[in-house]
């Protein structure tokens, strides 16, 4: 009889083995340091850098130009410039800014950062984590620009804030992980040096980009495992509430304009005029 029961107990134990064997090849029950289910291959970081190309292509279009294509009616009216945005109340420009970029090397400099670092974090994030990562860190990046920059400072435009987000969420998961560097300093490198040497990159969106991305994916990883996904939830919902209060408490300090196209020297300018 011992030897009977003994032979079902290695015997279940076996079609467990190979229960749990099917279960991996299916995908199921894997996860993340997210605590996701790591999708099958990449979707959403193909379909943001096809979304910042066409939009420098037109821009391109439109300026006639690849370098100076900032003169493009849709360049002004989606570069994060504070007048507009702060006094003519023109907020959408906090995120259409981070889809234009000047010039051929911001725009390439960019996609090239966006590609290496977007694909394998979006594995480890899951796609509904990444895509709120990335614009949450892109709020951070314009949020900066706002608070802490000039009425009369140049407008600022690109992918960078939400990039800098992006590196700095790998910038957590090396210290959580304790993994290589290496790859990391050389991102942060690359994008100092392009914060220094295209016009139209503020530092404060770059910080403040970086900053944000850096305590969502604190909020994303060190989330406790139980019910997971919805202190995840709250940890990014603080931060944006945080960020937006800010932002309203900014924007009282000014007061109203006007803001539209006009023509200047045969060319489409946006202005802004101050009603009260």
């Amino acid at each position: 009889m011992g030897f009977q029961c003994t032979d079902c107990i290695q015997g279940a134990r076996r079609q467990d083995r190979a229960q749990q064997k099917q279960y991996q090849a299916a995908g199921l029950g894997q996860r993340t340091i997210a605590g996701v289910r790591p999708p099958k291959s990449v979707l959403v970081t193909p379909i943001l850098f096809a979304v910042n190309v066409l939009v420098f292509l037109v821009t391109v279009v439109q300026a006639k130009s690849p370098m100076d294509n900032n003169v493009s009616s849709l360049f002004q009216w989606g570069e994060l410039w504070l007048p507009a945005t702060l006094e003519g109340n023109e907020w959408w420009r906090v995120f259409t800014s981070g889809f234009l970029h000047y010039g051929l090397i911001h725009i390439a400099a960019n996609m090239f950062s966006l590609w290496m670092v977007g694909r394998p974090l979006e594995l480890v994030f899951g796609r509904a984590r990444f895509v709120t990562l990335y614009f949450v860190a892109m709020l951070g990046g314009s949020a900066a620009n706002l608070l802490f920059d000039n009425l009369d400072s140049a407008p600022s435009v690109g992918a960078s804030g939400a990039l800098l987000g992006l590196i700095g969420a790998y910038g957590v998961i090396v210290i959580k992980e304790r993994l290589n560097p290496t790859w990391l300093i050389i991102n942060l490198v690359l994008n100092v040096y392009v914060t220094f040497q295209v016009p139209g990159i503020s530092i404060f969106a770059h910080l403040g980009g970086f900053v944000l991305g850096g305590l969502a994916t604190v909020a994303l990883l060190y989330a406790p495992e139980k019910d997971k996904l919805r202190w995840q939830v709250v940890g990014i919902a603080v931060l944006v509430v945080a960020v937006i209060g800010l932002l309203v408490w900014r924007d009282a300090q000014f007061g109203q304009a006007a803001c539209a196209f006009g023509s200047q020297q045969g060319q489409q300018v946006y202005g802004c005029t101050p009603t009260g």
